[in-house]
């Protein structure tokens, strides 16, 4: 039930106009950093860009890049978030055609009775909109298995993109060494590596016992320069992650903020 309730939330986060200044926050400082560091290439040459969106949830940030002219990919491993965004993406056909009450499950920290029932329609903006030439897709799976089981450089993966967008996501590695260094080796020369996030590592309190790395901001940005990234643009960007602007409790992340350059 839980990981139901937190689908509806981040069906509001990224497909209603409600979730739309918390998109902003997020979303917003990543594609304006990925157009900056390809200012030299115009909107018609845009679709040979080959942008990797790991960590996609419902996919908007995948749609977005898309909708920009860059050929995006987008990758996810839950089920709940790969149904949900099928769905949305591929069976809506006017907008705030479904409507739905995200808040109706808790009753804790509400205001008033009328914020339980406040209705969230999806979605903001026509999926099928898409410019017709536009190179977009989902792909289903473990970021690890599909874009890091072989290390030979003839391995299709490898140098294949131009640009890696992760948002919310480098905290799900069990291993973030594994997750830097694959990064590092997709990426074209050149290529820029653009994260927004927090490091709550969602394998440290596991109950399975299997190892897990986890590293301080710092160590992080150290790792990453190791592994042959030039880091720039580094800031802290104030977010909140499926907030209820509405209810009487929220979480704000301190989130970090980087473009990172392959350049070795």
């Amino acid at each position: 039930m839980d990981k139901l309730r937190s689908t509806l939330k981040q069906f509001v986060r990224d497909w209603s106009e409600e979730g739309k200044a918390e998109r902003n926050m997020c979303y917003e400082p990543m594609k304006d950093a990925l157009v900056q560091h390809f200012s030299n290439i115009s909107l018609e040459e845009r679709r040979r860009l080959r942008v990797l969106v790991p960590g996609a949830g419902l996919g908007r940030l995948a749609f977005d890049i898309a909708n920009m002219g860059f050929a995006c990919q987008g990758n996810e491993f839950s089920h709940y978030m790969l149904l949900s965004s099928y769905f949305v993406l591929n069976k809506t056909d006017q907008i705030k055609k479904h409507t739905f009450y995200p808040y109706v499950h808790s009753f804790s920290n509400v205001v008033e009775r009328q914020a339980m029932l406040q209705a969230i329609s999806i979605p903001d903006i026509l999926p099928s909109a898409l410019p017709p030439d536009s190179n977009f897709s989902l792909v289903a799976g473990d970021f690890e298995e599909i874009y890091g089981t072989e290390t030979d450089p003839r391995e299709p993966q490898s140098g294949k993109w131009d640009a890696i967008l992760t948002c919310f996501f480098i905290d799900t590695a069990k291993n973030i060494v594994n997750y830097l260094r694959i990064i590092h080796r997709i990426l074209s020369p050149g290529g820029v590596w653009i994260n927004l996030g927090p490091l709550l590592w969602h394998f440290e309190n596991n109950n399975t016992n299997d190892p897990s790395v986890e590293l301080d901001l710092e160590e992080v940005k150290s790792l990453a320069r190791s592994i042959g990234f030039e880091l720039s643009n580094e800031r802290t960007i104030d977010t909140t992650y499926t907030g209820n602007s509405e209810g009487m409790l929220g979480y704000v992340y301190h989130a970090a903020f980087w473009t990172a350059t392959k350049i070795h």
